[in-house]
């Protein structure tokens, strides 16, 4: 079997009556709602939430036992060592074939966009271009920004996919007159689940090369790539020996408010990640340091039940578009737990994601934050049960009435 892009596809899944149950199926929505993070309290308890990269999942028992266990010591100080890296290098070796996850070549940071900030302050100067694939992840710009960069746009493919041709010419222009700019990429990519093949990450690492960009690679999808397709570390191409990535458990075992990532550098980066002042590594929690290497340790099949449930959804969501909303277009994700939905010939102009919630009351991210190309879309999360996600999109239908 092979992926969409000619990769060989691992087909990992939970199976035999001791497999972990579908975690995506756990918790009633009336219990969901007693949650007092972001997802559940931003909008009124009548408005079903699928916006934000929550999940809603019970706490895998790998981490609870392990976060229960420190508590019980009181082990609640600051993060120390490189237990984190080495989970993440085992995990790495097991599920990439990769070995690139060397301790010495990690450094802890509070979560990756912040990670994130630090890398691109090493290698880039105030005022600098870093470029990004749009429509992407809202906080790239955010952050990017207020660091005193500047974003350049090189837009995604009609199939959401690199166009390279684009990616060529905004390299040459953030390079002009050789000043030090770099490619923030987001792989697999946020918004549209594609998960980047290794024959386009390879000419990604020689196209920066060509021109001197540096790559930071936001990988925290890394862990939730979908049956077809597999994931390739952007390290792990040739040339990508000067490139970073940023990794964490967080978006795979839901541990986004237990604040913990690692900036990983390929081995020409080495020495521009031993220039991160060492206070970077006192913004994790020492506790979200537990928790993430207990996710990558031993909740493996926690995770493939998860998969399994995710695949189950994307396969439901385009069902239910091509029954109820036939206008809607999409390409199915390849990875994450998130799809990206092409409203446009609904007639509902640049912001649809505003009449779902006025009308139909369900909360979708709008595409305009996305950047160029993100009009006329909306972000829809699928990490939840089947139950709600078929209300969501019966929601959405009877809107338009």
């Amino acid at each position: 079997m092979t992926s969409p892009t000619g990769e060989p596809a691992r087909t990992r899944g939970p199976e035999g009556p001791d497999a972990p149950a579908n975690p995506l199926t756990r918790l009633p929505l009336d219990e969901l709602r007693r949650r007092t993070s972001m997802k559940w309290r931003t909008y009124p308890p009548d408005v079903l939430p699928l916006w934000v990269a929550e999940m809603d999942v019970p706490v895998p028992p790998p981490v609870a036992r392990a976060i229960t266990d420190a508590l019980a010591l009181g082990d609640t100080g600051y993060p120390a060592g490189t237990v984190y890296a080495e989970a993440l290098d085992a995990f790495a070796r097991e599920r990439w074939d990769w070995d690139g996850v060397v301790a010495e070549r990690t450094a802890i940071v509070p979560d990756v966009m912040l990670g994130i900030v630090e890398v691109l302050k090493l290698v880039t100067d105030p005022g600098a271009t870093v470029v990004v694939n749009s429509p992407v992840y809202p906080p790239f710009y955010a952050f990017v920004e207020h660091m005193d960069r500047k974003v350049a746009e090189a837009p995604l493919d009609p199939y959401g996919r690199i166009d390279f041709a684009a990616l060529e010419i905004t390299f040459q222009e953030a390079a002009a007159g050789g000043r030090r700019a770099a490619y923030l990429l987001c792989s697999p990519h946020n918004p549209t689940g594609t998960v980047h093949s290794r024959a386009e990450l390879a000419a990604v690492a020689q196209l920066a090369d060509e021109y001197g960009i540096r790559v930071v690679a936001d990988e925290i999808h890394a862990p939730l790539v979908l049956r077809g397709a597999r994931f390739v570390p952007y390290l792990s191409v040739p040339g990508a020996e000067s490139g970073f990535s940023l990794m964490s458990a967080s978006k795979a075992w839901n541990l986004a408010g237990l604040k913990a990532a690692l900036a990983v550098a390929g081995p020409g980066a080495a020495a521009d990640l031993a220039r991160m002042p060492e206070e970077v590594s006192h913004g994790p929690s020492h506790l979200g340091v537990i928790a993430h290497t207990a996710g990558l340790r031993e909740g493996g099949a926690w995770l493939d039940a998860l998969l399994a449930g995710l695949d189950e959804n994307r396969t439901l969501l385009a069902d239910l578009l091509a029954d109820e909303l036939p206008q809607v277009r999409h390409i199915a994700p390849q990875a994450t737990y998130l799809a990206w939905l092409d409203c446009r010939d609904l007639g509902l102009g640049d912001d649809p994601a505003a009449r779902f919630l006025d009308r139909g009351r369900v909360a979708l991210n709008s595409g305009t934050a996305f950047g160029t190309g993100g009009a006329g879309h909306v972000r829809i999360n699928l990490a939840t049960s089947p139950e709600v996600i078929k209300e969501a999109v019966r929601r959405m239908a009877a809107s338009l009435g």
